[in-house]
């Protein structure tokens, strides 16, 4: 296994969240189950990737007495950006959670052969208010070769969005994939549910759980 830098970079580890990605590796596991299990886990991901948010006191008034709370910052804009098609999973529990984030899909598939990312949508460019109050959360089920999730970034980053204010959010990393990402951006932040192994020839992680995608929509 490649040494990763362990600064800004999360692996969960609870029960549950063993007990699902148990689950999800398994051939056996019926597109209907895999679809449950994968989502049991992005509540956990996005309750850990969403504590970065900047908050502000604000008063409230109960029914026994007025009351100092916290709050996430209204003037802020929250990004949420999944790579399609496999991010797509997430981004329904990223808006039960966020439900005032905008979301931005990034659509890249990968060359089999190179292993490197190909666009075929993106239409964020100049959409942000104030890029540097702007927080972001690019989702996508498995961080590989890095690759995609290299170009995502770099595409918010390019257009003003701070590093630090961007999560990378994966339910299953190669350490490969954690390393390019950590190396280019040093102040990103990457919460993952499981680091694997390594990848194969194919570029595939090990042991990995399969192509996320064809098992999340049953196209296998």
């Amino acid at each position: 296994m490649e040494t990763i830098i362990k600064s800004n970079f999360t692996v969960l580890n609870h029960p549950l969240i063993k007990h699902n990605i148990a689950i999800l590796r398994s051939k056996d596991t019926s597109s209907e189950a895999f679809n449950m299990a994968l989502k049991r886990i992005s509540y956990a991901l996005f309750f850990e990737a969403s504590k970065y948010l900047p908050t502000e006191t604000i008063k409230v008034e109960t029914p026994i007495q007025e009351a100092e709370n916290e709050v996430i910052k209204k003037d802020i804009e929250v990004i949420v950006a999944p790579i399609l098609r496999a991010g797509l999973v997430f981004s329904d529990i990223a808006q039960t959670l966020l439900p005032f984030c905008h979301v931005h899909h990034l659509g890249m598939y990968r060359n089999e052969e190179t292993l490197e990312p190909i666009w075929y949508y993106n239409k964020m460019k100049g959409k942000f208010k104030n890029p540097e109050n702007t927080y972001v959360f690019i989702l996508d089920p498995m961080l590989a070769t890095g690759n995609s999730g290299y170009d995502a970034v770099h595409n918010f980053v390019k257009q003003g969005i701070k590093e630090e204010n961007i999560v990378f959010m994966s339910l299953i990393s190669a350490p490969c994939g954690v390393k390019k990402l950590q190396e280019a951006y040093k102040n990103l932040k990457i919460v993952t549910a499981q680091l694997d192994i390594c990848l194969n020839a194919k570029g595939y992680i090990v042991p990995g759980l399969g192509d996320a995608g064809d098992r999340i929509f049953n196209t296998l």
